[in-house]
């Protein structure tokens, strides 16, 4: 009789705090992936509803940014390239707008979904990965205008360009882990939505996106810390991928690789220990 009642009391299912890697909770992301890419199609097409030119846009904004940039880089500050400039521009915010727009989305994710994070269950990270689908969609959409700019350039692709998704994968893993401090921040601190935009408005005119990357004889001992910025190499390393300008160092290149590494895994760690509170904070 005493066995079945220990038998009884005995718990089928033991709940433990995960830790390392099993805290990061992958299979549950995996078994919400359906939630996910439906929040990714929600912000694309809430995103250009009742607008007149629609996902146009996507193209309308780097080429309009890249003939200012052309204009006030090319033709007032005179900086050379060696590849037409309005290209040089084009190309530049190709890569910088995949990782603008993920940090960016990213950063506000929660508290825009507010109502399910404070009543539904789900993994939420899955809020903070929903940002990338969209931004790769934007990325894949503006690529037939380059394709057009680099016909009437006369511009071929050189042999580099399989190494495109490298800078890709470089530029989402340094994006996406920027994008977890700051959307798991905004929930305590409402400042930070606030201040993304103006560090990335910095960001953008530190990184070599309106223009090629300075050579050593222009920068001087300065050349090393410029390339301290993770976004510098890839956008270099963008650029002669797909217009071949300058290759860039491979030094640097792994040093913003494990950069962007780094930032992913501890922003993702740091945004599942904040996740407990985010339902009472939000």
């Amino acid at each position: 009789m005493e066995r079945a009642v220990e038998g009884a009391r005995k718990p089928y299912l033991s709940i433990r705090p995960t830790r390392g890697w099993a805290a990061l909770d992958l299979p549950g992301v995996w078994k919400f992936r359906d939630l996910l890419l439906a929040l990714a199609g929600r912000d694309v097409k809430l995103r250009y509803k009742q607008t007149a030119l629609g996902i146009a846009w996507v193209v309308l904004q780097p080429l309009m940014a890249s003939g200012i940039f052309t204009f006030v880089f090319g033709f007032i500050a005179k900086m050379h390239s060696d590849k037409p400039f309005l290209l040089v521009s084009f190309v530049g915010l190709l890569g910088w707008n995949l990782f603008n727009t993920t940090v960016t989305k990213a950063s506000t994710c929660l508290i825009g979904n507010s109502q399910l994070v404070s009543k539904i269950y789900f993994p939420r990270l899955i809020l903070p990965l929903s940002t990338i689908p969209s931004a790769l969609i934007d990325f894949l959409v503006a690529l037939p205008i380059l394709v057009l700019l680099m016909l009437a350039y006369r511009v071929a692709p050189p042999a580099a360009l399989a190494l495109i998704p490298l800078w890709i994968v470089i530029l989402l893993m340094l994006s996406a882990g920027v994008g977890f401090w700051a959307s798991a921040l905004t929930v305590g601190y409402r400042d930070v939505q606030y201040i993304v935009p103006v560090i990335l408005q910095m960001l953008l005119y530190a990184s070599p996106v309106p223009y090629d990357v300075p050579s050593k004889a222009q920068l001087g001992r300065y050349y090393t810390l410029y390339h301290l910025n993770p976004l510098a190499p890839v956008i270099e390393g963008f650029r002669w991928s797909l217009i071949g300008t300058e290759r860039p160092e491979w030094q640097f290149v792994a040093y913003a690789a494990a950069v962007s590494l780094v930032f992913l895994f501890a922003g993702a760690f740091m945004f599942k220990r904040m996740e407990r509170k985010f339902a009472d904070v939000i």
